[in-house]
């Protein structure tokens, strides 16, 4: 966090969790952790309690209606010790909100000759909401200020870098396909967060992975832009196109306290993003991008699997994925 002069002198910890506490189908997740026992619910628990974040954005976190799945994980999960010597956490503060994810388009993003399914969905998911996202708060979120950008169209950002067919150079998109298609893949959230006297902007995302993807690198291109739009979000003058869910324009005000937090699903020197894409943030002049978290079990990790984590650039304690199994090695994607 950016210590500002009228903010809070207490250190706040703030935390993003890609937990992968999502389902094959809808309403399971919210089935699983409905009661106790489920142990990957129990695991990521367990860690929250030994962490203790005050804030706390949760990745891949399927969304139900009404919080249902949020306070499951709360009554069942985080409000009971998953362990002798760790305590249970409270968080009175929850935001869910509905995702791209699994929503029907209408259209072939895909370019495969057929119209549905999850590849042609705003974002990638088997069903509304799978893969979506939660914060859960100690300190009051000012729901009534909330700014979201899930309608957002991926085409009203300027100089958006849309795909196109490589063999011809030509718009990978169709005209009526460019008309809905929106920028994030699951949402944009900016929540701001009161902590004492100060008001800090909690902008959260998961933002596409660069991956199965082929020459037109749709999602490599889309990866690259939904990071771009925080870093705009940031920047007095550049955040004149966006238009927020509810139709208000413009970004951030200059000055606000502010914490970026998410899987942003982008390594700076390894993995399969587009060069630059993770750096947008990491270079900004507001943000403080100084401490790079680490730990010893990402290192052992990389060296244990071997592989494409040998050829890295990048130094591995700063792993936060492991993606061995399916090509590009252990990578750092989750960032605050």
């Amino acid at each position: 966090m950016r210590h500002v002069a009228a903010g809070p002198t207490d250190p706040i910890r703030f935390a993003t969790f890609n937990a992968s506490l999502t389902r094959d189908r809808a309403g399971r997740a919210l089935s699983d952790l409905s009661a106790p026992g489920d142990a990957q619910a129990s695991a990521v628990a367990e860690i929250i309690q030994r962490t203790r974040p005050e804030v706390l954005l949760i990745n891949e976190f399927d969304y139900e209606p009404d919080n249902a799945l949020a306070d499951a994980f709360a009554a069942n999960y985080l409000g009971v010790s998953q362990h002798a010597d760790v305590d249970p956490i409270e968080y009175r503060y929850v935001y869910v909100a509905p995702s791209n994810t699994g929503v029907p388009s209408g259209h072939d993003l895909n370019r495969d000759g057929t119209v549905g399914g999850p590849h042609d969905a705003f974002g990638f998911g088997e069903f509304p909401g799978q893969y979506g996202m939660a914060v859960f708060s100690q300190h009051p979120i000012e729901y009534g200020r909330i700014r979201t950008f899930r309608h957002f169209l991926w085409k009203d950002m300027p100089g958006a870098l849309l795909p196109v067919l490589p063999a011809t150079g030509q718009p990978w998109f169709s005209d009526a396909a460019l008309d809905v298609v929106r920028l994030s893949s699951k949402s944009h959230w900016d929540l701001p967060i009161r902590i004492g006297s100060t008001t800090v902007h909690f902008l959260v995302s998961h933002p596409t992975p660069p991956a199965f993807d082929g020459p037109e690198r749709v999602k490599a291109r889309r990866n690259h832009d939904e990071i771009r739009l925080w870093a705009d979000y940031l920047t007095p003058g550049a955040s004149g196109f966006l238009c927020d869910d509810a139709g208000i324009r413009g970004g951030l005000a200059p000055g606000e306290p502010f914490v970026v937090a998410g899987d942003q699903n982008s390594d700076p020197l390894d993995g399969n993003g587009l060069p630059g894409s993770i750096q947008q943030l990491l270079e900004h002049p507001l943000v403080d991008a100084t401490v790079a978290p680490a730990s010893e079990g990402a290192a052992q990790a990389a060296k244990r699997q071997g592989g494409v984590n040998d050829r890295h650039a990048g130094d591995p304690r700063h792993d936060t994925a492991s993606f061995a199994a399916r090509g590009p090695g252990n990578l750092r994607v989750d960032y605050v």
